[in-house]
């Protein structure tokens, strides 16, 4: 039981009134006392109150990941609040640099504003900031890219003792700063290297499960990119594959504003199945609210239509809302196994699940810890949402330990900025560059300043 409460916390409702806590996002964790929270209002500040202070220092960031990743080690330590740190720092041709709290919607704006994007695709929330993004390797879809850590050309950092350092693709351990965990020093500036924005015409169906296993290698392969929702209970899947739109269909986005565009012919063959899986989430979660947050996120699938838009229109459109979100990576040319090992057991044990299986694939990385690194992968995501108390249906919690450990088993490596069961994965197996990863953050962080209880235990 006292497993349980670490891996998936109870959360603590919305209250009204000064709280004396610093809390996550989704209220599950405390992160330490409100008045260990400090927010240098630039780099000079930095450097003087690291320069001039002992004991631990995390970075809050968005406040979007698990708690444990973020929370203090002991008292005394350090918040750092980097929310001075945003904006546009300078715009190349193939370029852009930004400071560190700049949330990524901030900056698809910008980018797309010029024509351009990152040679990434966006997650779906873009309520993080960058450096939070980079330190845990937010990833998109499509086989032409990997994670948003590998479109960094350089990163900016102050490092435990205040000294300044910067890193760039031709520095030996860019694999591991650019996605640090934030093990290895406070990140003040990324430089992110930037391409021409295409037109992506986004097309959407519902299909059989039956055939998943070769589908999903199918739609990677033969489009520019790809997302399919996998609804075990009812066996179908709902798939996204978008490919560069064509002269015309350019064209009318473009003269209709650069807005998304949505066929005016829409498709209802998702809907029952819609219902059916709001009907489970609203008997989980106990929320009052019909319309609220939870539920849009399937309800958007009702009626859909094909649509045309740039990468950040078609797929960064994520409602944020408190859950417990478990994403493994497993490398695609497995995935077809997965997918029917997770069959046979969904069959043996027909788990409760109110969130269809998301899947997402992308190119190898070269970042060293990222899940993706050094091979194409396939990301399995689950989600179950809180209940209206705080509480987690049991039966939800029991469907994502079951189902980890059978990715866990297949090699799966865990999303850093979500929640798994370390106690599964040889992380040294997993990753072969884990070892040089310890020795960069020797070298750069010899007193562990940027580690915590739980980072402690994981790289002990």
């Amino acid at each position: 039981m006292e497993r349980q409460l670490v891996a998936y916390p109870r959360r603590e409702p919305d209250q009204a009134g000064e709280d004396v806590r610093t809390r996550n996002w989704a209220r599950n964790a405390t992160l330490g006392p409100a008045a260990s929270v400090s927010a240098p209002r630039d780099e000079e500040e930095l450097r003087t109150l690291l320069a001039t202070t002992q004991g631990g220092v995390r970075v809050i960031g968005s406040r979007m990941s698990p708690g444990r990743m973020l929370a203090l080690a002991a008292q005394g330590d350090i918040l750092l609040d980097l929310s001075h740190f945003r904006g546009l720092v300078e715009l190349g041709e193939d370029r852009a640099t930004f400071a560190a709290a700049t949330t990524l919607g901030e900056i698809y704006a910008c980018l797309s504003a010029h024509g351009r994007m990152l040679p990434a695709a966006p997650g779906v929330i873009s309520s993080q900031t960058l450096a939070g993004a980079l330190a845990t390797g937010t990833h998109g879809q499509g086989l032409g890219q990997s994670c948003i850590p590998d479109a960094a050309l350089s990163v900016r950092m102050v490092l435990a003792d205040g000294s300044v350092q910067e890193f760039d693709v031709e520095h030996p351990w860019f694999g591991a700063v650019k996605l640090g965990l934030g093990l290895l020093g406070v990140v003040t500036q990324v430089t992110l290297r930037t391409v021409v924005s295409p037109v992506y015409a986004c097309q959407k169906a519902v299909t059989s499960a039956a055939t998943l296993e070769t589908d999903l290698l199918t739609w990677n392969r033969e489009n520019a990119m790809s997302k399919a929702w996998w609804f075990p209970d009812q066996d179908q899947v709902h798939v996204w594959v978008a490919q560069e739109a064509d002269g015309a269909e350019s064209e009318r986005w473009t003269s209709g504003g650069s807005v998304l565009l949505e066929q005016k012919t829409t498709n209802a063959v998702l809907n029952a199945t819609v219902d059916r899986t709001l009907e489970h989430m609203r008997g989980d979660t106990k929320i009052l609210d019909a319309d609220g947050k939870p539920f849009q996120t399937v309800q958007r699938f009702k009626d859909f239509s094909d649509v045309t838009g740039d990468v950040y229109q078609v797929f960064c459109r994520g409602i944020a809302t408190p859950q417990i979100n478990v994403e493994i990576a497993v490398p695609l040319a497995s995935a077809g196994r997965v997918v029917t090992a997770i069959k046979e057991w969904h069959a043996a044990t027909r788990p409760h699940m109110h969130y269809p299986v998301i899947l997402r694939a992308t190119g190898a990385s070269d970042s060293w810890l990222s899940p993706s690194y050094g091979q194409e992968t396939c990301f399995f995501g689950f989600v179950v949402y809180y209940a209206e108390d705080g509480s987690l249906a049991e039966e939800g919690v029991s469907f994502l330990r079951a189902v980890e450990r059978v990715l866990a088993d297949e090699g799966g490596r865990p999303h850093w900025g979500k929640y798994f069961d370390e106690t599964l994965y040889d992380w040294s197996t997993l990753y072969p560059r884990w070892g040089s990863f310890r020795g960069v953050r020797a070298s750069l962080d010899p007193q562990r300043r940027f580690e915590n209880a739980f980072t402690a235990e994981l790289f002990a």
